[in-house]
């Protein structure tokens, strides 16, 4: 029996019973600029009314991407699933609360720069082709110690390995924390464990539609930093922060889901890999369009040092049912829980703007039935250079130049983002890969300058 969802009236009601239980008195009005990052403005509670109605004003050209200065006026509408008091704010007779929003523009339609209200185009064509579309983010981070100015050091507070527990794992009672607080804010979590490198962690939570897991994402990333400062720690999801160890992945578990059949649309339980052929269009989807959005899916300088073979990450373009060596994978469940997983995107993405261009890739492969290629099941990280070359294996870019100039020349990108979101995020990208281009770094003096 399907369960009906709650009314905006309903809604409202319970978040004004809770703001009264809780003493909510200051709301977070959140909403992410073109690269993800978190913004908000604050009101006080008394003020609700006018804040569910979209009545919200700021200035949208002092956001990164968004609007010139002579049409500023921007109004974010608060999505009511979203509330959540904040639970390092409460305290007797005193917590905060937040809402995620999208942005509007002054006559109340959808600003076409935000990147909530660009994944929900995204969602609204799997919708119109009768899908839902189901998101499961991995995201990972390192903790790093501060110095006495709470600055970040490169020092790490463990010397743990992959699912190593205290008292090798000290960041054990930091990830404890995290999972308080993220529970308390209505999250479901899976999983919690020390990843490979030193001082990496992983705390997993539940899949959910496109939108959904976007918040989440955003609001994890948000959580994970503000906690671990409590500890005197410094989180990031920077994708390679340390030389020669593993660096910060965010594979991207998708799924289409049939609408009107109420089933998982990848699973065919008659074929050999129990696939159907709408997965295996997705899938060649992904394959034909990744070197056209991985600026978006690995948006810094720093993401293509993770993309090089010998530290888990993939930098070759093939999928396999079970090869960790392979862009794409298919994880071992099936029935309701089949899915394809994308392994190269990372945490300094924008979970809007990747999700968006994933599902976006693969709605392509399903609309064009693209044929999807042999599968690769042996560990390409072994292979030489000739092997891969015989088996026809491109390479990702592997820069953030060479991803931009696939971006700007690809179809994905702008049919994805739109015309100013595009533009916007080229600009952007391309001032960002001259600011490190034309940067003197550490390893160019120490090579060059007592030599020549």
């Amino acid at each position: 029996m399907t369960t009906q969802a709650p009314t905006r009236e309903s809604l409202i009601e319970t978040i004004r019973e809770t703001i009264e239980k809780k003493n909510v008195e200051l709301l977070h009005m959140q909403f992410v600029d073109l690269e993800g990052m978190l913004k908000h403005v604050t009101i006080t509670a008394e003020q609700l009314d006018q804040a569910v109605n979209g009545k919200t004003m700021f200035d949208g050209s002092s956001i990164t991407g968004f609007t010139p200065i002579n049409q500023s006026d921007l109004y974010l509408s608060p999505d009511l699933t979203t509330f959540a008091v904040l639970p390092w704010t409460e305290e007797e007779g005193y917590s905060e609360a937040r809402f995620l929003c999208s942005v509007k523009n002054p006559d109340g339609s959808d600003f076409e720069g935000d990147p909530r209200n660009i994944l929900k185009k995204t969602v609204k064509r799997a919708a119109d082709k009768g899908y839902s579309i189901s998101v499961g983010p991995e995201l990972e981070f390192f903790l790093f110690d501060t110095d006495e100015h709470g600055e970040p050091t490169m020092r790490t507070q463990d010397a743990g390995g992959y699912f190593e527990p205290s008292p090798k794992d000290d960041g054990e009672k930091v990830r404890l924390a995290i999972y308080k607080a993220l529970r308390m804010m209505g999250f479901t979590i899976e999983a919690s464990h020390h990843e490979v490198a030193v001082g990496q962690h992983e705390i997993n939570f539940k899949y959910s539609d496109a939108l959904g897991s976007a918040d989440a994402a955003t609001t994890y990333k948000w959580v994970v930093k503000t906690v671990a400062k409590q500890f005197g720690l410094h989180a990031t999801f920077m994708p390679k922060p340390l030389g020669g160890a593993n660096g910060n992945g965010m594979h991207v578990n998708m799924s289409l889901f049939d609408i009107e059949k109420q089933e998982n649309s990848f699973y065919n339980e008659d074929d050999k890999n129990a696939l159907s052929k709408t997965a295996y269009h997705f899938i060649a989807g992904l394959l034909d369009n990744v070197k056209d959005f991985v600026a978006i899916t690995n948006p810094l300088v720093n993401s293509y040092k993770r993309l090089v073979p010998g530290y888990e990450a993939p930098c070759y373009i093939a999928w396999s049912a079970s090869n960790r060596s392979a862009l794409v994978r298919i994880p071992a469940t099936r029935g309701p829980g089949t899915r394809v997983e994308i392994r190269c995107p990372d945490p300094s993405a924008n979970p809007y703007l990747a999700f968006a261009v994933i599902a976006s890739a693969g709605l392509d492969g399903v609309e064009n039935e693209i044929e999807c290629p042999v599968s690769v099941d042996a560990d390409i990280f072994s292979m030489s250079s000739a092997e891969i070359k015989e088996r026809a294996i491109e390479n990702l870019p592997t820069s953030l130049e060479d991803a931009i100039n696939r971006f700007e020349t690809g179809a994905i990108g702008r049919k994805t983002l739109g015309d100013h979101a595009f533009e916007e995020y080229i600009e952007l990208k391309r001032s960002e890969w001259d600011d490190f281009r034309t940067s003197v770094h550490p390893w160019e003096v120490a090579s060059y300058q007592s030599k020549f």
